[in-house]
Order: structure tokens, then sequence, then C-alpha cells
């Protein structure tokens, strides 16, 4: 990822962003990190994740500043006449709008998907929400980890000691934000042949559902909801995190061949024809005993040199990292996967394209830092901007908290 002025894979397209949190904000730093002129909208109170510390920099949290690089600030009271005047008059140069208000509010304020598809037919309108507009828990607010209990993957998660178990990262918000990305790609692909945008929308429950693999399908294929299985596997065996001398691995062992050949890896081929451990579904039916069997061996070796050993004969093994260990290990500093500039350092777009490169522009803006220049480069003069922000219809750089 290049920290150069390079066009990337989106140059030339235009992001006006209203989301806030997590899920919007992710799906717009994928864009605007190949090149999208993402322009954040914020309320007068500003994103409310820039509070979500510590730790801050500045008066922004890390929560915050991690997903929001590579675009420009304002501020506009979309509850104002005024404001919504603002926006339409911006998405007159506008490609994409992406917004996760509840379902109905834009309705409300007179600027709904008929009134906007009437006056911006080639406008792509992307709405996040928790649950859809419609059905029983429709209009509902989602956050994520309501979603990962009402979907199964709370109940999927754990051991049988722990008891179920919040997933520790916010997946579904994430995964929301991945399938919007996807999603406004596919609409301006489309667009290219019909020359219509149009409305999509992503939710966070049917991204929980659509990420509950395989759980969902062993659901489908036998009745049975998922037991809880701890760090291992429902459906393959060896899959799971084993203590060495010096620290935890994870092996993943994904046929029958591949078995074997960890078994001859670690000196003992005897395992790989054993009748209780030959084949996977023999190795479910007795996961403790091959369990017992494994441990024992590893708890021989030191963690890294065991590890570096089965991958260079092809065997998926790693070590349990922290994060820490994991952003300063020697392949993520080969990779360039953490970037900085000025006072910034984040984790690297993972889409690495050959010619486009992602960049690295700017740091996260302040609190409506760009008002002035966004106002100025969508027609208004520098007396009307001033008296946009004496009505309060428009921000300076302090929050209305």
């Amino acid at each position: 990822m290049t920290t150069e002025n390079a066009p990337g894979a989106m140059t030339g397209l235009r992001v006006i962003d209203l989301t806030r949190v997590l899920g919007g904000p992710y799906c717009t730093q994928i864009l605007a990190d190949h090149g999208a002129d993402v322009i954040k909208v914020e309320p007068p109170a500003g994103d409310e994740v820039r509070d979500w510390g510590p730790p801050f920099h500045g008066e922004d949290a890390a929560y915050y500043v991690g997903i929001n690089r590579n675009k420009r600030s304002i501020g506009l009271d979309l509850a104002s006449e005024g404001g919504r005047a603002v926006l339409m008059k911006m998405l007159e140069g506008a490609d994409v709008l992406i917004e996760n208000f509840k379902p109905g509010t834009l309705d409300k304020w007179g600027i709904g998907n008929d009134v906007l598809r009437a006056r911006f037919p080639k406008l792509v309108h992307c709405r996040i929400s928790g649950f859809g507009a419609d059905g029983p828990r429709g209009g509902n607010p989602g956050y994520d980890a309501i979603i990962q209990a009402m979907t199964g993957m709370i109940a999927a998660t754990g051991s049988p000691q722990s008891g179920p178990m919040r997933i520790g990262v916010p997946l579904v918000d994430i995964s929301t934000g991945l399938y919007a990305a996807i999603g406004i790609l596919m609409a301006l692909s489309e667009r290219q042949r019909s020359g219509l945008g149009q409305f999509l929308e992503t939710t966070l429950y049917e991204t929980g559902l659509s990420i509950m693999h395989p759980h969902a399908a062993n659901y489908f294929m036998h009745g049975k909801p998922p037991q809880l299985t701890g760090n291992e596997h429902p459906n393959l065996v060896p899959y799971a995190i084993f203590p060495t001398r010096t620290a935890n691995i994870f092996i993943g062992v994904g046929n029958d061949a591949t078995f074997r050949k960890l078994c001859k890896e670690i000196g003992k081929p005897e395992l790989g024809t054993d009748p209780r451990f030959a084949r996977n579904k023999d190795r479910i039916a007795n996961r403790d005993a091959l369990r017992t069997e494994l441990a024992a061996v590893f708890s021989q070796h030191d963690a890294e040199p065991l590890c570096d050993r089965l991958l260079a004969a092809g065997l998926p093994a790693g070590p349990v990292q922290s994060i820490d260990q994991a952003l300063t290990s020697a392949h993520t500093i080969h990779r360039g996967d953490v970037i900085e500039k000025d006072w910034y350092k984040g984790v690297a777009s993972p889409i690495r394209l050959e010619r486009s490169k992602p960049s690295l522009r700017s740091v996260p803006p302040k609190f409506s830092q760009h008002t002035s220049e966004v106002l100025t480069e969508f027609g208004y003069s520098e007396g009307e901007i001033d008296a946009l922000i004496a009505k309060g219809v428009v921000c300076g750089s302090e929050r209305r908290r």
C-alpha cells in the first residue's frame, strides 16, 4: 500500500457517506483506500465512535481512527431543511450514497428512495440496517453482539465449560461492511450496462445468518443445532489448539492425506493408519483419543520451530499469537501490512491490485475538517458557507454534544 497519490481502482468515484459507527465506515474505507473520494457527512454531534475510547489521539478514539482514513469530513445537520438542501446539492456530483439511518428516516425528511431515484437516476443508494424495513423485526435497531446472539453465533461459540460466548471481534458489523462494498461494486457494474443506479440494502441480521457456515449447512442436512466445541471444528479433526513447551499452536487438518502427512512429520506414522483415526469421520468419533495422542507429541516441542517445520512441509500450523506479536511479526513487516503517515498507523488494505494499488493519502479527518473545502467544490461561496455555519446548518470544528 503506497503513500503516494497514485490513481486507484476507484479513482473518480465520489461517495457521500452518511454512516456512523462501524459497518458503513468500514465499507467506505475500502473504497477510499482504492481512490474513491469519500465525503464523510457527520451529524452535529459527530460520529459517536469518536468517543469510544480510550485510547485517543487528540479527541478521536482509536475505534474511529481505525476505519476512517482517506476520507474528508463535513458536519451537516440533516434534521434541518437547510442541511438536506446542502446534501441534495452534494448528491448532484455523487456516484454513491451510503447511509445507515433507521429505515424510514430519509422518507420522513422528504428525501426517500423514490425522491432520490427521480432526481438522481444514476445514483447508487446503499442502506445498511439492522433487520431491514419490513418483517417482524423490521425497523428495529441492530448491534453486532445482538445479531451474534440472534443468529445462533453466540450459541455456537465457546466450550462446554465456558458456555456460549460472543466472538471477540465485531464480525457481523465488519462482514456487513464487506457485503455493502461488494453490493456497491455490483450496482456500479450494472450501471455501466443500464445507465441507471439503484437502491441496495445489506442488513446485519442477514449478514449474520449468511456467515453461519458450516452450522447452517449442517442444520439443513441433519436438523441438529451445533454443540459447543471450543476451539475445535465441528466437521474436521484435528482442528484445534495444542500446547507445546513454549506456547500454544493451532493445527488444522482438512483431509485424510494431510493427516497422514502430519503423523509422519511428527514421528508418529502409525497414527495415520490406525483404524480409529484413518478417516475424518473416524477421527470425529474418536476426537478425545486423538487429542491425547497428539498432545503428548506436541508437548515435547517448542512452538516456533515446530510450526516452522510443519509449515515448510506444507502442513497447516501456526502459533497462537497476541495482536502485538502479529503486528510486529517478520511476515507482517515483509508484506508491508502496517502503514504509517504522520501520526497515523494502521493495517493496510488486504486487496493488492497489480497496477492500481491502494494508497494512504490522508489520515482520518478531524470533525468537519473539510467543510469549507467540500462546499467550495460544490459551488458555495465563502459568504454562503459562513452563513450556513452561522445558521447551524453546517458545522465548524466544534461538535455539538
